[in-house]
């Protein structure tokens, strides 16, 4: 037992005994709750402001909790404020500092409130905050893609299935592909904030309370767009936090499988880009290595975001209503969620903008692998041959190829007549790179011009 008399405690009236010293520290959040000092102190000047709005307080009370308020937050932020585990969280230290600072209205200040509603009010508002800067960072990266795909939009490169050589596309055309991933990121993110800016404040415990608390002033003043509708629901929801980290896990896969071709492209097999030395590190023992350390870092982030996920998951499927104990594990997989995510990020949209794309190694890639034989196909179907017929010419066409070392384009038109006299002296047109792409030139195609013309959509999309 701790030598530290029960009534040191706010709760502590009912109990005969002290907290065990181990079960203190055990059950303490402080630790890592107390980055929420800033929206805790901002629900409490707006509940202090209700509180006397409504007649609970008087106005000179609500004064000397702003000011009292005021001076923990100057305190906080200049690091002089001392947290302390047997206070438990960040709601009780900073209501304890409260009192000691202006006496018997600081001890008013929790009336009609429970810490149960103002925690998940603190997330709500801190979680509202990480979801604007979260679509900040998106906006930058995407912005970044833009430039990087105006800049290559004629560049040609092989386009992969099964990380093989497919058909020739453009560079530009393939970065306007990750946009797309991240516009989807950042609208189901700012759909969902629609989900967390309602406010759980008045809750109390789990039922209300039986002050006469005016819960849409305090929404107002909070910027919620409503009050939570049921109390029970108000306190006991972590539908919201698993929403974010389920949108935290997806972003970083859709970076993850960015970072594995960046990853790929940076190496010599392929050599397609060069990654800025800013952004790399070397080898301790091998003088020649650039490490692509940040892709590699952000794909294996992705990993621990995910077991984020799986931990919320897992938290609330066993919990009855209303508040349970449980959900102080809330606040670690979601901290480490943000912090990761907007670190990753902030990282892509740095990087992105500043890769170097080595023109001429993609399109010789491009021209070794037979990207052009589906044109070959359709050129021949053009010409009347059935797709399944012209499928088998140019298989037999690309064997000839890879049997003599030769592309396509390489062959003499003779040798192509002798597998389809379908086949005319046009046919070159349709073998070469810029013919293969210029031919897609249909909405949402890799043809240049549809690259420049979804540039200018997407700029549109951003504002």
């Amino acid at each position: 037992m701790t030598d530290k008399p029960s009534s040191d405690k706010p709760w502590g009236g009912r109990f005969t005994e002290s907290t065990d010293a181990f079960v203190e520290a055990f059950t303490a959040s402080v630790t890592f709750d107390q980055r929420l000092y800033r929206y805790d102190i901002e629900g409490s000047r707006a509940h202090a402001r209700m509180l006397a709005r409504v007649g609970v307080i008087t106005a000179e009370e609500r004064d000397t909790i702003l000011a009292g308020l005021d001076a923990i937050e100057k305190q906080i932020e200049a690091g002089e404020f001392e947290w302390s585990v047997s206070l438990e969280d960040v709601h009780m230290n900073i209501e304890a500092r409260l009192t000691a600072l202006v006496g018997e209205a600081g001890k008013k200040l929790h009336t009609g409130r429970s810490r149960n509603d103002q925690v998940a009010t603190d997330l709500r508002l801190y979680l509202r905050d990480q979801i604007d800067a979260t679509c900040a960072e998106l906006l930058r990266l995407q912005t970044g893609l833009l430039e990087l795909a105006e800049r290559e939009a004629d560049t040609i490169m092989p386009g992969f299935t099964h990380l093989q050589v497919a058909m020739p596309v453009t560079f530009g055309h393939h970065m306007l592909a990750w946009f797309e991933n991240l516009q989807r990121d950042r609208e189901r993110l700012m759909e969902s904030r629609r989900r967390v800016n309602v406010m759980p404040l008045g809750a109390a415990a789990l039922a209300g309370t039986s002050f006469p608390i005016d819960r849409h002033y305090t929404a107002e003043l909070l910027g919620f767009d409503a009050p939570a509708e049921n109390s029970l629901d108000a306190v006991s929801d972590r539908d919201f936090v698993i929403e974010f980290c389920s949108h935290a896990a997806l972003v970083l896969t859709h970076l993850s499988r960015f970072s594995e071709e960046l990853i790929l492209w940076a190496s010599a097999q392929f050599d397609f880009i060069d990654l800025p030395d800013r952004f790399c590190t070397g080898s301790s023992i091998m003088p020649q290595k650039k490490n692509p350390d940040v892709p590699e870092l952000v794909r294996g982030k992705t990993g621990r975001v995910t077991g984020n996920l799986m931990s919320m998951l897992m938290l609330m499927k066993g919990q009855p209503l209303a508040y349970n104990k449980d959900n102080q594990e809330d606040k670690e997989p979601l901290f480490d969620s943000v912090d990761t995510l907007l670190g990753c990020l902030r990282a892509f949209a740095d990087m992105v903008p500043a890769l170097q794309v080595k023109n001429n190694n993609m399109r010789q890639a491009a021209a070794s692998g037979y990207s052009t034989a589906t044109d070959l196909a359709d050129y021949l179907v053009r010409k009347g041959v059935a797709f399944r017929d012209a499928h088998e010419i140019v298989g037999t066409a690309v064997r000839l190829g890879i049997d003599s070392g030769r592309d396509l384009a390489e062959m003499e038109l003779a040798e192509l007549q002798s597998l389809s006299p379908a086949i005319g002296e046009d046919v070159f047109d349709v073998l070469t790179l810029e013919g293969s792409v210029s031919a897609r030139n249909h909405f949402g195609g890799t043809a240049p011009q549809q690259v420049r013309e979804a540039i200018v959509r997407a700029k549109q999309r951003l504002t």
